[in-house]
């Protein structure tokens, strides 16, 4: 049942949340952090838990801009970046580490990196900035640290792959994450690099990866046993186009302390379709700064002008000196290989050839300047920050200037074969233009110098690319053979639909659009009123059924009526006529002729199918419309009673009524709870002032319930069968609608009540 303020309460927090998160990585921002320890002695014991590898933290106060936090749990993060001999040390801070709950506008973890093997400090944030144009990727700014009131220096401030980045990017967190990160580097070993070395034994592959979930070894197994020995299935539990992703970054960006160098510096994700995603984490050596191997042709080393004309399939063409399966097993594909080359065209001109990375590199430069100028604890120069976006700075290492660099970078990749001579994706089509579920739905694409164009399409957001040929042969609605116009069919399920082209000839690929799959073109479909349609409810459930976590919630039985299946996404249930976007249904689909429970609980905490409202009882309205608030179905449903649903009969179509719950079942089976036969209810005076005086006749025992017009109970009494009457003093009751619901068995009879 319902309680209004704290639905709206909630509602408000969570929308306020989400934005304050994205506002607190703003690139273009430096946010101050003050730590204020307890332990006067801070530096030496989280040292010794460092030399330790000891994961425990020290409690400490924290200032966010401003915002105070007291009680939170402070450790250093990294490997080769934190040392007992440094002040400026990385930090991994944990506002919830004490208080459950505590969190920054819904951030409970903090991580500042200590710009350590990078000059031109900004290798870090505008290497995330790249990379979240074409895969999920954290948010990255920079902040000033100080401890105890004294400035320690600027940080990158790097959003944490944890439960809040997994439920954004993958609508689910209780899935398998794995970081790919061994507890000690091997330089001439394999690491993390889902090889099948270890053996079958999973405890061999603990000391190799970092189980970030509750469970995973099982299934991290097989993903690396697919991958190594049953190659032809390894799209069955790894996002490939993903991966490509990926490489295709890391060797643009010239990322190897990564996978493609000591095979490190990455998580997997297993999505809700059972697929691991691969995620790129800790990117302050990019842009050539770490250069120790590549576990292939320079698989000692590498100097800067290697770098600039690295092989990007290194791993396919040459040695790999060190296992990298999720490389050379992958490109053993000419179309993988075809499709990893088109992303690295795409990278290329969108961010190299444009000169877009040096615009906003020159920016971040102007943006941070004082702060590295008063950071008296960082590792390099202050002349050596000005000078290392366009040149070499020598310390123990070179470090290379970002833009010398990449400039010769970019243009070795531009004359690498699979670079150029792709096709041209000139025209797209589709019709009907508009269609509703259950249209075959016709797409055409004008294509030049291809020998093979797919469609890939889906009707569910997130979940996985269906793919299937195009054709120029005149048929399955292509209209004229060999014109170069390619065609297929897709039968709409009532939901957009999303998908994206890619098409190869012997020498390239190219997508559309470019960013493909992580952008996609869309269709806006329609659901036809009456093909989904709200088929049963319960808006008091004390008994009759519980939800995945053992309450008695409200519940809203959903059906589809048509013969396809109808996937919710894009679709809105609400209980208020004038936000009929209140909740978004969830990313899931409802089979031909099928149900789907949604609790009513405003608690969406729980899981996707819990709404951010509760059912009022009292009785109310509740809507089912798409964004452009067309809609779809509709109800106005009376005072409900106890464990009593309300539903159509017949079912999916029928005409709403009182009935006997059928869970997930049809209505037909249900039996009909009369509202009146052989049981009398009478209340009067109405309205009322002081005294109700009630009577109820009945052949067999009743209950009596009075309800306020929220749906609380506020009187409940047994009786046994014969002519009851009664007398209840108002007096305490305030000025309202109330209403007197009387049930004998599976008889009901209600009468609504104002009191004066």
């Amino acid at each position: 049942m319902k309680i209004w303020s704290l639905g709206f309460l909630l509602f408000f927090l969570n929308s306020f949340n989400a934005l304050a998160q994205n506002s607190f990585y703003e690139t273009d921002s430096i946010r101050v952090v003050k730590i204020n320890f307890y332990q006067n002695n801070w530096d030496q014991i989280l040292d010794s838990l460092y030399i330790e590898g000891d994961r425990n933290r020290i409690l400490a106060n924290i200032l966010i801009d401003g915002v105070s936090y007291d009680s939170v749990g402070v450790r250093y993060k990294g490997y080769s970046s934190a040392s007992i001999n440094r002040l400026k040390n990385p930090f991994n801070i944990k506002l919830n580490y004490i208080k459950k709950g505590q969190n920054h506008h819904g951030i409970d973890k903090i991580k500042l990196s200590n710009v350590f093997q990078d000059p031109s400090f900004i290798r870090e944030v505008l290497s995330y900035q790249i990379i979240r144009q074409y895969m999920p990727a954290s948010e990255a700014n920079f902040a000033n640290l100080y401890i105890n009131d004294t400035l320690i220096g600027l940080y990158t401030n790097v959003e944490a792959v944890n439960n809040e980045f997994l439920e954004k990017h993958f609508t689910s967190k209780k899935n398998v994450l794995v970081k790919g990160n061994p507890k000690e580097v091997d330089l001439y070993g394999e690491n993390s690099n889902l090889s099948n070395t270890p053996g079958t034994d999973t405890l061999n592959y603990a000391s190799l990866y970092v189980m970030e979930s509750d469970y995973g070894w099982a299934e991290l197994y097989g993903l690396i046993d697919t991958l190594n020995n049953f190659k032809h299935a390894l799209n069955e539990v790894l996002n490939i186009d993903r991966t490509l992703w990926m490489h295709a970054l890391n060797y643009t960006l010239v990322n190897f302390d990564s996978y493609i160098g000591y095979a490190q510096n990455y998580y997997l994700y297993q999505d809700n379709f059972g697929r691991f995603n691969p995620i790129i984490w800790d990117l302050n050596m990019s842009f050539g700064s770490f250069r120790l191997a590549d576990a292939s042709t320079y698989y000692d080393g590498f100097s800067i002008a290697e770098a600039k004309v690295m092989d990007p399939l290194s791993h396919y063409y040459g040695n790999s000196v060190y296992a990298r399966p999720l490389l050379r097993n992958i490109f053993e594909s000419s179309r993988y290989r075809k499709m990893y080359l088109a992303h690295i065209r795409t990278i290329v001109e969108e961010n190299f050839t444009n000169n877009y990375y040096k615009e906003r590199a020159e920016e971040m430069y102007s943006h941070i300047d004082a702060s590295v100028l008063a950071d008296t604890n960082k590792f390099y120069s202050y002349s050596d920050f000005q000078n290392n976006l366009y040149t070499t700075v020598n310390d123990l290492i070179d470090y290379p200037g970002i833009v010398d660099l990449m400039e010769a970078r970019s243009a070795y990749l531009a004359t690498y074969k699979g670079y150029q001579n792709a096709p041209v994706i000139d025209s797209l089509i589709h019709y009907p233009v508009e269609p509703i579920s259950g249209d075959t739905i016709v797409i055409s694409c004008k294509v030049s110098d291809a020998s093979e164009v797919i469609l890939a399409h889906r009707h569910e957001s997130k979940s996985i690319f269906q793919k299937q040929l195009m054709n120029d042969s005149g048929l399955y609605g292509d209209l004229v053979s060999s014109d170069g116009w390619f065609t297929t069919q897709v039968v709409s399920l009532g939901t957009n639909l999303e998908y994206y082209l890619y098409a190869e000839n012997d020498s390239a690929g190219i997508f559309s659009p470019k960013r493909a799959d992580y952008e996609y073109h869309s269709i806006n479909t329609k659901i036809s009123n009456g093909d989904l349609v709200i088929n049963e409810l319960m808006a008091d459930n004390t008994s009759t059924v519980k939800d995945e976590n053992s309450e008695f919630d409200d519940w809203i039985e959903l059906y589809n009526t048509t013969s396809n299946s109808i996937n919710l996404s894009g679709l809105f249930l609400s209980d208020d006529v004038s936000n009929l976007t209140k909740w978004a249904l969830p990313n899931v689909s409802i089979q031909a002729e099928s149900y789907q429970i949604i609790w009513a609980d405003a608690n969406t905490d729980q899981s996707e199918i819990h709404s951010n409202f509760k059912l009022s009882a009292s009785g109310e309205q509740l809507f089912i419309s798409d964004a452009d608030a067309y809609l779809i179905d509709s109800l106005t449903f009376p005072i409900q009673i106890e464990d009593i649903a309300y539903g159509r009969l017949p079912n999916g179509t029928g005409a709403f009524t009182y009935i006997s719950p059928t869970v997930n079942t049809s209505n037909n089976t249900a039996s009909v709870i009369p509202a009146h036969s052989n049981l009398v209810l009478k209340a009067h005076p109405n309205p009322v002032s002081e005294v109700l005086y009630i009577s109820i006749e009945s052949q067999i025992e009743s209950a009596l319930n009075i309800y306020d017009a929220l749906g609380r109970k506020l009187y409940s009494k047994s009786f046994s069968a014969g002519i009851i009457e009664m007398d209840i003093s108002t007096l305490n009751l305030k000025p309202g609608v109330y209403f007197v619901v009387v049930k004998a068995g599976e008889l009901v009879s209600n009468q609504r009540i104002i009191k004066l």
